[in-house]
């Protein structure tokens, strides 16, 4: 057991109150998750952590802990935080491969669970331990979503969502890969089979784009799409990244394992809207970072700005001066996402937002009764640990509204 994790248990100082608690968005209960690891209870302390959260191994990982757990540790006040998320991983990642998946009497309901991201893979997981049948259906070959497609596998490890795989499968959770739903079926047919609910969690993977001269060139690329699979781009030397969001920011650290030698980040604020612990892992990598520079159009050459005129907050409000070449083999497009139209344009009943995320009640049932929906296709793109808390009252909602219809 690594020494420094047992040390950050010590320090704990057990509070009445937890502050750490409360600026968790999955409410995990870190105290007395510390009690029972002080005790050695290790498996009592990993599922009280995966039954509060099952992707606390991959928030342990992935979470801005500076701005949750960590930054609102009490000892912050005074000296060093508890890392907490590092005790978090050590029992998360024992209890993965060690937890004992006892076989749940089937119910007689089935659901269909549509995308299998963190919020899919939570409901799934969350129903199907109530005796729910779950199949889970997946667009693309592998699950995960977001995590398997969307964050580096330097960041986290891919072998991890095997793991998630295997626990999944033991839980009699069933699988269909390469499945689009708006295409190849539709939810209509899957409440025609029996399923009693549906959950949409497709998250966010149609990247929004500039609307500017020069998208189509060949040197172009979208950042959700690069890093779905980078090995299939060539990037050259010199990268541009178009927007300093954390998309961004796994954009120019991708680049540099693969092949780049100059990534350069560009943002029309004076402010990145990233975390800062990424900014930081992307500076230590070598990113270059520019505020006040309005993208105007792109070439061969590379992308072409102006200097932003912001405003107080350091929003941008217009541009002046000369136009400015920067020299780049490759432009990425990294500004934002937004998700795909299939299931809205297929589904009578399911209406979204002009930006296109669902639109749900308290219970986040969307408005095509039956259907319900979390994370990031209805908020749009947070984080893993809020698509988890998202998803848990979506379960409950799911489940009340089985029940309540027979």
């Amino acid at each position: 057991m690594p020494l420094h994790v047992v040390n950050e248990a010590n320090r704990c100082l057990q509070c009445k109150k937890p502050l750490c608690r409360e600026g968790c968005p999955a409410h995990t209960p870190i105290p007395q998750v510390i009690a029972l690891f002080k005790e050695h209870r290790l498996m009592e302390a990993g599922q009280m952590l995966f039954e509060n959260n099952p992707m606390s191994l991959v928030c342990s990982i992935v979470c801005d802990h500076a701005a949750q757990c960590y930054g609102h540790c009490v000892l912050n006040r005074k000296g060093q935080p508890i890392q907490f998320y590092e005790i978090e991983r050590f029992i998360s990642d024992a209890y993965l491969d060690r937890m004992t998946v006892s076989a749940v009497p089937f119910n007689g309901k089935t659901v269909a669970v549509i995308g299998s991201g963190p919020a899919g893979l939570t409901v799934a997981i969350l129903l199907a331990r109530q005796g729910y049948g779950v199949t889970i259906f997946e667009e693309k070959d592998r699950i995960g979503g977001m995590l398997q497609y969307g964050i580096p596998d330097f960041r986290l490890p891919k072998t991890i969502i095997d793991r998630y795989k295997k626990r999944l499968m033991e839980m009699g959770i069933r699988i269909r890969p390469h499945v689009v739903m708006g295409g190849d079926l539709m939810i209509d047919n899957l409440f025609r089979d029996g399923y009693r609910a549906v959950f949409i969690g497709t998250g966010v993977w149609r990247p929004s784009t500039l609307g500017i001269e020069g998208e189509t060139l060949a040197n172009v690329h979208f950042g959700i799409s690069y890093l779905a699979r980078p090995i299939s781009y060539t990037v050259g030397e010199t990268v541009a990244v178009i927007g300093m969001g954390n998309v961004a920011m796994d954009v120019a650290r991708t680049a540099f394992r693969h092949g780049a030698q100059r990534v350069l980040l560009f943002q029309r604020g004076s402010k990145s809207p990233a975390s800062e612990h990424e900014m930081e892992y992307a500076r230590l990598d070598g990113a270059e970072f520019f505020f006040g520079k309005s993208i105007q159009r792109i070439t061969p050459e590379g992308p072409v700005f102006k200097n932003s005129v912001v405003n107080e907050e350091g929003r941008p409000i217009g541009v002046e001066g000369e136009d400015e070449l920067v020299r780049a083999d490759t432009t990425i497009i990294a500004i934002n996402q937004r998700p795909k139209d299939k299931l809205v344009n297929t589904t009578h009943g399911l209406h979204a937002t002009e930006r296109g995320l669902l639109i749900v009640d308290e219970n986040n049932m969307t408005t095509r009764a039956g259907v319900f929906a979390a994370g990031d296709v209805v908020h749009g793109s947070l984080t893993v640990v809020h698509a988890v808390n998202d998803a848990k009252n979506a379960a409950a909602g799911m489940m009340r509204y089985i029940e309540s219809n027979g």
